[in-house]
């Protein structure tokens, strides 16, 4: 046999036996006589030793050996004399009576170390290399962990998980497919599902009343660090519930993730609808590891002379506590921040809150101490606190004091990727305007059901309509988003009309699922984790390309196998498609 035991698996029970053990040589060390292998696999690292009275066929293996060599050693366990507590093994090493080499390796073009010397590109097109790394093999590890976690939750819960086409409809709402010709009918396309949205509604319709699927979705959009052309989602369906039977089981889910996998109890989450947080936060993705709320002071700041804020339809600021001594660069820097293309404000006003209780701006001319005391203490602003405030339209200027709150968060170290604060967001608008289009597309997606009781306004007023929607968010990032569908024919078609389409477009795109409707289907809702993203958030990490084994970089592109690429003609000819191929080149 190639092993008796993993890399990863020995100790000082194990004295005295013979073992044999395979992996990878990760460094070869020569101190006088004696010679130290270090072996790696997928479960630790075990250190090999060779000296004097080792067998000459030994030493002359090991002589031969590089970094990454596969090998296979056979010998006895013995105790080390410097033990190494930084690895499991590291009270044993093993006397080798036996060496082969199993296959020779190139020089690796970075070093297969938790630091490594190789960057982003290098590494991801190496990136069957890069997996040998333990940093990188951790966060694989961790995430078969999780999907194991979810799949036993909720089977326990009687979900049935089902596989659903991979092979579907293109449709135009959201973002943009990737099509698929068929050959076997030619000038027609699949799409590949950017969410198995209508199929799991099927299933409800079918009876199937618990669905859940661990799946791969798919989006032709533009990248960004928690974004990939391809992405795994948990999503899930039940029939027969409301919003919060929907909200309980996922919650408990999430718990339960946290519970077993981190170790970490959270409590219940709170809920903030999507208009508070808009007001407190600035965004509909609210970061609760830290405070800075949003305190509107349109009311006590207009009207004193001060174009930039008497001209402004919103002001708004938060309270940074402890910043009060900010130097004139710091405030210079963050004025900066504040200007930039990403963030968009014409400039920040500041107001220092002393010690001694006085109050400094470079505005105080518009506004004495009495207004400016005003503002304090509708910021609830103590001696040593900073005030940072931006003034515009109130739909502009509040996602730009969100992200000032975030940068604060940044330089004042209080968002703590070992922190968890989970919440619920309820009640978003049901459908959104597009300037561009002159339409109303829908926030969610067309088969979100409107609250009961806004159902009239998506007639007489459709923007100000609810919708029976949630998303759960932790630490700032929207982790799963989901909703009560509409199970009622009259009002999908309703739901259509308000987002512009004809009667014969929405039988054209989505005949099927009203079809089915006709057929009895249940109350439904349900919600789809991002899974990816999930997985990176347990790791601590930024970008979800560390917790996928084969990502892509930020063009889309697999630098490995070198994908996307060009196809021959023979194949574009197969598939009926016109395209010249040195111009797909350029």
């Amino acid at each position: 046999m190639y092993r008796t035991h993993t890399c990863g698996e020995l100790r000082v029970g194990n004295l005295h036996q013979t073992v044999c053990l395979s992996g990878w040589v990760q460094r070869v060390r020569r101190l006088g006589a004696m010679t130290f292998v270090d072996i790696r696999d997928r479960y630790g690292m075990t250190q090999l030793v060779a000296g004097e009275q080792s067998p000459g066929e030994v030493k002359q293996a090991i002589d031969r050996l590089g970094r990454e060599h596969v090998i296979q050693a056979r010998g006895t366990v013995v105790e080390r004399a410097n033990k190494n507590p930084k690895i499991a093994t590291g009270e044993i090493e093993i006397m080798v009576e036996e060496l082969r080499v199993l296959s020779a390796s190139e020089v690796p073009p970075f070093t297969i170390e938790e630091q490594t010397d190789g960057g982003d590109e290098i590494r991801m097109k190496y990136r069957y290399l890069d997996l040998r790394r333990a940093v990188v093999r951790e966060n694989l590890e961790l995430r078969h962990r999780m999907a194991r976690a979810v799949r036993n939750y909720l089977s326990d819960l009687s979900f049935i998980e089902v596989e659903t086409p991979v092979l579907i409809k293109s449709t135009p709402e959201g973002a943009r497919d990737f099509i698929v010709p068929s050959r076997m009918n030619p000038g027609q396309f699949y799409a590949l599902p950017q969410s198995p949205q209508t199929f799991k509604q099927l299933l409800m319709v079918s009876g199937f009343d618990r669905y859940f699927q661990i799946v791969k979705c798919f989006r032709d959009e533009d990248l960004r660090a928690d974004r990939q052309p391809e992405f795994t989602q948990i999503d899930c369906e039940m029939s027969f519930v409301e919003q919060e039977d929907v909200l309980e089981v996922f919650e408990g889910m999430t718990r339960h993730l946290f519970r077993e996998i981190r170790g970490v109890e959270t409590g219940a989450f709170p809920r903030l609808t999507w208009d508070e947080a808009m007001s407190r936060y600035g965004c509909d993705k609210p970061d609760l590891r830290f405070g800075m709320e949003i305190t509107d002071l349109t009311g006590i700041a207009r009207g004193k002379g001060f174009a930039a804020f008497d001209e402004a339809g919103y002001v708004g600021a938060i309270r940074v506590p402890g910043c009060a001594g900010y130097t004139r660069k710091q405030l210079d820097e963050l004025t900066d921040f504040v200007k930039q293309p990403r963030v968009g404000a014409k400039g920040l006003v500041h107001v220092r809150c002393h010690d001694d209780g006085s109050l400094r701006s470079p505005v105080d001319k518009f506004y004495p101490g009495e207004d400016l005391k005003g503002w304090a203490v509708a910021c609830e602003a103590m001696p040593g606190d900073l005030l940072l405030l931006l003034a515009g339209e109130r739909e502009k200027t509040l996602p730009r004091l969100c992200e000032l709150r975030l940068e604060m968060g940044n330089r004042l170290g209080v968002r703590d990727k070992n922190v968890f604060r989970p919440l619920w967001v309820t009640d978003f608008p049901l459908l959104e305007w597009d300037e561009e289009t002159r339409r109303f597309y829908a926030m969610h997606h067309p088969f979100t059901s409107p609250k009961p009781e806004d159902i009239d306004k998506m007639t007489s007023d459709p923007g100000s309509a609810r919708a029976n929607a949630y998303d759960l968010v932790i630490n700032g990032v929207e982790i799963g988003g989901g909703s009560i569908r509409i199970h009622d024919a009259a009002l999908q078609s309703k739901m259509f009309d308000c987002l512009g389409f004809t009667r014969e477009e929405a039988e054209a795109q989505f005949g099927f699922l009203l079809g089915a409707f006709k057929y009895g289907a249940p109350p439904h809702g349900g919600i789809a984790f991002g899974f990816d993203r999930l997985v990176s958030l347990f790791a601590g990490l930024d970008s979800i390309r560390d917790v996928i084994a084969f990502p892509k970089n930020n063009s889309g592109r697999d630098v490995m196998i070198d994908s996307p690429s060009v196809v021959s003609a023979a194949q574009l000819d197969e598939l009926r498609i016109n395209v010249n191929p040195q111009e797909t080149r350029e």
